[in-house]
């Protein structure tokens, strides 16, 4: 997708040769889950390979639980099983102080890189390998994806990406409405949110468009004001119930 300026106008082209043209621009292109460096893991992701416990935590209760390094996950899934491990890579440290707080709800803990996955017969999760030569049963594995929003596209508007406040991947920073402080362009989603659930992302989408709309009619008539032998054409909102 490439996406161009012209004069006070924007025209977006897409990958398969189609194009489109308008007056401001709001982006909900999404992110792209940059994922942990293990062999076949990618082919698991979204199935037994997952995230977030809020999103798929009651399809897993009570599976056995593989943790990849993330202390806060462990916690968050031992919600929803009493046998969640916790995966420590070569060079990872946890404090004593959690290290007593897991072992206190009954989260275990290896120190051990997860170098494999292992499937069995009927396509589902059974373990991960370390690289040790250690296999530990599991069958489902929590990893800690690095969010990174789908913006490239708009480098040459100059809207910029910075680091997630939480270190949890990058977005498009916006204010309150969505703008993104580019003249005529809006974002909204998990382009400018990497955490947004489905409700807030649409929320997100609702406020830009509403801040667009004002825009758009400010602009409008600030032109008739500056010229009063133009007779101006204000948009009509068509709703359909």
């Amino acid at each position: 997708m490439q996406v161009r300026r012209d004069d006070e106008d924007f025209t977006v082209l897409t990958a398969d040769g189609r194009q489109a043209s308008a007056r401001r621009l709001l982006v909900t292109t999404g992110l792209v889950d940059e994922l942990p460096d293990v062999p076949g893991l990618a082919e698991r992701w979204g199935r037994d390979v997952l995230h977030c416990v809020y999103c798929h935590g009651w399809e897993v209760k009570d599976s056995t639980i593989g943790v990849l390094g993330s202390f806060h996950q462990a916690l968050l899934f031992r919600q929803m099983s009493p046998d969640v491990t916790l995966f420590l890579a070569a060079g990872e440290e946890l404090p004593d102080e959690q290290r007593e707080q897991l072992a206190g709800i009954g989260v275990a803990v290896v120190d051990g890189t997860v170098d494999g996955l292992q499937v069995d017969d009927e396509d589902r999760l059974s373990a991960v390998n370390l690289a040790s030569g250690r296999v530990v049963a599991v069958r489902t594995l929590v990893v800690a994806p690095r969010f990174v929003a789908r913006a490239g596209f708009l480098d040459d508007l100059k809207v910029t990406v910075r680091e997630h406040p939480m270190g949890m991947g990058a977005q498009v920073p916006v204010d309150a409405s969505g703008f993104t402080g580019v003249e005529g362009v809006w974002a909204a989603g998990n382009v400018s949110d990497v955490i947004a659930g489905v409700a807030a992302a649409a929320a997100a989408g609702m406020t830009a468009a509403a801040a667009i709309n004002m825009d758009l009619l400010l602009t409008d008539a600030r032109s008739a004001a500056e010229d009063p032998d133009r007779t101006a054409e204000t948009p009509q909102l068509q709703v359909t119930l």
